[in-house]
């Protein structure tokens, strides 16, 4: 039975995954995903309490106050993984460990994607703290589950699709400050079509600008499921650039990864 069972070789825990739980120790023990969490559910309260008794904002419907909040927990659970992800690699460098995590057993291109995945729990934990928001304000209209499933699959794309940009960003930055910088510059260049005057979205080219842009392509889709009551199917279209969005960046991480992630940045 000894040789046996010395025979039988033992199991061995892959890379990606050693690489993913240090990730998440680092992130939800040290108290970083925790406090993010914590800001991100004051926000989501005083949205609901000023739709629920503001009288200016009462005038909403219950489905447009619905489509509100959800709005604002996928846009700033898809910010809160792309801050997270920025600091994937460049501040690794920048606190010295990056060298003790290149001597794991993961390949480099793992130590991407469990970064990735890593950053993107922060939005499971936004989309979780929604949840009974979502409940409350919708209640008795029946939108709550498509609501639901919609801010899911939509924030899960952009999670992915920011996640990734950030971890990508950090893989060239020189320092984790300008890591940052660029991705918050690039958030608020994806943001800036929402502040545009509504006559300025209409048109073919106002529509264009909305469906390329992957950020507010997935806010449509959100509004005419929730808010006009649209088939899953009916504007399935405005769901393309988020997924290829999310396919391509998330392929450049898989393809830079192994040649990009280096105890040394670029200049900054």
């Amino acid at each position: 039975m000894a040789a046996v069972a010395q025979a039988v070789p033992r199991r061995t825990t892959p890379g990606w995954m050693i690489v993913l739980e240090q990730e998440l120790r680092d992130l939800w023990l040290g108290g970083r995903g925790l406090v993010l969490s914590f800001a991100f559910s004051l926000l989501m309260s005083v949205i609901a309490y000023l739709v629920a008794t503001n009288k200016a904002l009462n005038l909403l419907e219950q489905n447009e106050a619905v489509n509100l909040s959800l709005q604002v927990a996928v846009a700033t659970g898809a910010f809160l993984s792309l801050l997270a992800a920025a600091d994937a690699v460049s501040g690794e460098r920048e606190r010295g460990t990056l060298e003790s995590l290149l001597l794991t057993p993961a390949p480099r291109l793992e130590i991407g994607l469990a970064k990735v995945a890593a950053a993107c729990s922060l939005w499971v934990a936004a989309y979780l703290i929604t949840l009974p928001y979502i409940w409350f304000l919708g209640r008795g209209i029946g939108i709550v589950g498509d609501a639901a499933a919609t801010g899911l699959l939509v924030g899960a794309l952009l999670a992915v699709f920011l996640a990734s940009l950030g971890v990508l960003i950090s893989m060239f930055a020189g320092t984790n400050r300008v890591s940052l910088s660029v991705g918050l510059l690039l958030l608020l260049a994806l943001f800036a079509p929402t502040q545009l005057p509504s006559s300025a979205q209409q048109g073919w080219a106002g529509e264009l600008l909305l469906r390329v842009n992957p950020l507010t392509a997935g806010e449509h889709y959100v509004g005419r499921v929730v808010v006009n009551a649209h088939s899953w199917t009916e504007d399935v279209s405005w769901l393309l650039s988020p997924l290829i969005a999310a396919a391509t960046v998330a392929a450049l991480v898989v393809v830079l990864a192994p040649r990009v992630i280096r105890l040394h940045g670029a200049a900054s």
